[in-house]
């Protein structure tokens, strides 16, 4: 499990950084403008982008990424489950926070290639997360009860 983690780290820190490079990139045509529904540029301009919302000097969120999913890779190294499970759990709900200022047509109204990508992968870490924790758990208790 811990191998499938870490490669799940690698594509978020991917996802992340790609997303952070559309950031800093001038406005222009982006490398990931599909069409009218999905185009990373105007999500990764927007002042949700930035945490405080709207801060010129915010931090981007993907910086936020990229160090989230460094620090979930180290923990998956360590195989330490639980702990990443407790931060899965909240990088999933800000995640889905974010992908509905996305799917909002009074908010954002596009989607961004690198942040679904993102999405998905925080999303499988947590189920296999809490799968892992709770089949360690079970088999915990079946060898105490033994």
């Amino acid at each position: 499990m811990r191998y499938v983690l870490i490669i799940l780290t690698l594509l978020g820190i991917a996802a992340a950084s790609l997303a952070l490079r559309e950031h800093y990139r001038p406005y222009g045509e982006s490398v990931c403008d599909i069409n009218a529904h999905w185009d990373c540029g105007i999500v990764n301009h927007s002042p949700y982008a930035v945490i405080p919302q709207g801060s010129p000097n915010g931090i981007p969120v993907a910086v936020i990424g990229i160090v989230g999913y460094l620090v979930l890779g180290i923990l998956a190294w360590h195989r330490a489950y639980r702990i990443m499970l407790a931060l899965a759990i909240p990088a999933v709900a800000y995640s889905l926070y974010l992908a509905s200022l996305e799917a909002s047509p009074n908010k954002l109204g596009v989607w961004c290639l690198y942040c679904a990508i993102s999405l998905g992968t925080i999303s499988l870490m947590m189920l296999l997360l809490a799968i892992t924790v709770v089949v360690k758990s079970l088999a915990r208790r079946k060898q105490q009860l033994a």
